[in-house]
């Protein structure tokens, strides 16, 4: 990593992996062209899931269990460093503004993580199920008594897959007032 000021540990990055709405999964297709897709992602210790229909494009893709790179982006805001008034006097020609102090107006704080293995269709019914609720319970908690049902309306249609992190790098961008 290039900005070893922004590298988090391990823990952190295992952290927004929890913490993010999803993960943008990316892998090279047979044609060699890359291939990226939002997916909602759980991880379960050092392995993560997602669900897929049984069929189409990514399917065919993870059918060779290509290698992927997986990107989380967990907190993103801009910060609010220098006071209204601070930001009018810059405004107003103060000769305090520098490019430092307009690279901490203009930018983000944020925190990331980057996760590398293997695709892996799940065969074992128990772990398919298993997969299934931990992301039920992460992104539709308060549904969690129709699960059962859904389970056994959905199994027949659904394809389950793991990633086993295999390497996993994070990032945090963090501008702290003057």
């Amino acid at each position: 990593m290039r900005r070893k000021d922004r590298e988090m540990s391990r823990e952190f990055g295992l952290e927004v992996i929890n913490r993010a709405a999803y993960g943008v999964l990316s892998v090279v297709d047979s044609d060699g062209a890359p291939y990226a897709l939002p997916l909602s992602i759980v991880r379960d210790g050092e392995n993560l899931y997602f669900h897929s229909a049984r069929a189409g494009h990514k399917v065919e893709l993870f059918n060779h269990e290509p290698s992927a790179t997986i990107v989380f982006v967990g907190r993103v805001e801009v910060p609010d460093v220098y006071t209204s008034e601070v930001l009018e006097s810059l405004q107003e020609g103060d000769s305090r503004l520098s490019g430092s102090m307009l690279s901490r107006i203009f930018t983000t704080d944020f925190e990331s993580a980057i996760v590398k293995g293997q695709v892996i269709r799940v065969a074992d019914h128990e772990e398919c199920v298993h997969a299934l609720r931990l992301i039920c319970e992460k992104y539709t908690p308060e549904k969690m008594d129709l699960f059962d049902k859904a389970v056994e309306s959905g199994m027949p249609h659904t394809a389950i897959y793991r990633i086993k992190i295999d390497m996993i790098t994070a990032k945090r961008k963090l501008v702290l007032p003057d």
